[in-house]
């Protein structure tokens, strides 16, 4: 199950962290990031790049399968080999290879987020610092707070922001015309509405309690700043005793709860549920370009706010081909990637990038392909936005979910 899984990892994670032979810093390798990028880019030529990342959706693995990686091969010529695999993955990985004395790790690039990317740090399986030395970072808004900080966190060169989303929730306007827009309307919503709602039992939405534990905290910048056990402790109790009198009304009375958002999805389109969610928040428009949802389906965000973020990509401290893993993250974050993956019909992905940064040219076609149909725009969104609290209170939720929510 995935909450044995990540809870083996975290408990791999300790021992490493308490061990004796803490691992010594890798991540500082002057005479690489003292080289002028031309090359870096030059001894990444007839290399191969092994990169893990998520590949739960079609038209992301289709995005980089079928643009990115013949991109790369004629621009570059760098083989990129995706394999499969997410956070709870990649850090045991890289704890077993840190454990097993490995010199060169099986991976070279990852997709990460602020919860893979603080257990990482915490045992240095991070190189970097490397983003300023990427070309196009110039392009980075690292000056938004949803971009450059990641979980509270400084990300100090030792990842580069890829794209950013905000949460958001689902209907279909025909089935639900007037979405539950506050928590206090959800619970009555729920309450009219038996089995139509679920919450799943992974990242979204773990990112969907966050987002209510900092409305029950007051919302704002409630929840800024170091963990804080006190404080988890008071507004975890207020978030399991909402969830808990009410999960009666939830899909099969609350007794399971679905482990991906691709299931809730299905069941959305099947009209077992009225309500899903996404990450994403233009993934509405993403979805009825692959005819999956209907082209009445919407998207909406509640007033107390949802959680906006980014989502990184990271160069293990191990990596045999840190040349490689640059020059393809450099072209990642180009306006031409980041502008390519922004379109919905592709990706949808937010971009990272700053438009008052990017010449003319690409600032109007940016303009252009952020504009949405079923998605609520994200000027509109915006103002609801929540920045991500510190990594600790994802870790403890999927842990307390399960003891507090499933097994009651």
């Amino acid at each position: 199950m995935i909450w044995s899984n990540r809870l083996m990892t975290l408990g791999l994670l300790m021992m490493v962290l308490n061990g004796c032979n803490h691992p010594s810093k890798t991540g500082i390798e002057t005479d690489l990031l003292d080289l002028p990028f031309e090359t870096i880019t030059s001894k990444a030529q007839n290399t191969t790049v092994h990169m893990m990342m998520w590949q739960g959706d079609p038209l992301i693995n289709q995005y980089m399968s079928d643009w990115v990686v013949p991109e790369v091969k004629s621009r570059f010529n760098i083989d990129l080999q995706i394999a499969p695999g997410q956070g709870t993955e990649i850090v045991k990985v890289l704890l077993s290879e840190i454990e097993a004395g490995k010199k060169n790790s099986n991976l070279d690039l990852c997709w990460i987020n602020g919860e893979t990317f603080f257990q990482l740090r915490q045992i240095q399986a991070l190189f970097g610092p490397f983003t300023a030395r990427l070309p196009n970072a110039q392009y980075i808004d690292f000056q938004n707070p949803f971009i450059g900080i990641d979980f509270q966190q400084p990300v100090d060169g030792y990842e580069c922001p890829w794209g950013n989303v905000q949460l958001a929730l689902i209907c279909d306007s025909l089935r639900t015309p007037n979405p539950p827009l506050t928590m206090d309307e959800l619970e009555k919503w729920w309450r009219k509405n038996p089995g139509k709602f679920t919450i799943p039992y992974e990242f979204t939405g773990m990112t969907l309690l966050k987002s209510w534990m900092i409305a029950l905290a007051g919302g704002g910048n409630a929840l800024d700043g170091p963990f804080d056990q006190k404080k988890y402790a008071m507004l975890s109790a207020k978030l399991w005793e909402f969830i808990n009198r009410n999960k009666r009304y939830f899909w099969r009375k609350g007794e399971t709860f679905p482990e991906s958002v691709a299931a809730m999805h299905t069941m959305f389109v099947n009209q077992e549920l009225d309500l899903t969610m996404s990450n994403n928040d233009s993934e509405v428009d993403n979805k009825i370009q692959q005819n999956i949802f209907p082209t009445t389906a919407k998207s909406f965000v509640l007033k107390s706010g949802t959680i906006q973020n980014s989502h990184f990509l990271g160069i293990p401290a191990q990596a045999a081909n840190k040349a490689g893993a640059m020059t393809v993250i450099n072209f990642l974050i180009s306006p031409e990637a980041q502008l390519r993956k922004l379109n919905p019909k592709v990706w949808g992905d937010g971009s990272v990038l700053a438009m008052d940064k990017l010449p003319a040219e690409f600032q109007a076609q940016f303009l252009e392909v952020s504009k949405r149909k079923n998605s609520t725009m994200r000027a509109t969104i915006q103002p609801f936005a929540l920045k991500e609290p510190a990594p600790e209170y994802m870790v403890r939720l999927y842990e307390d979910f399960r003891k507090k929510v499933i097994e009651q």
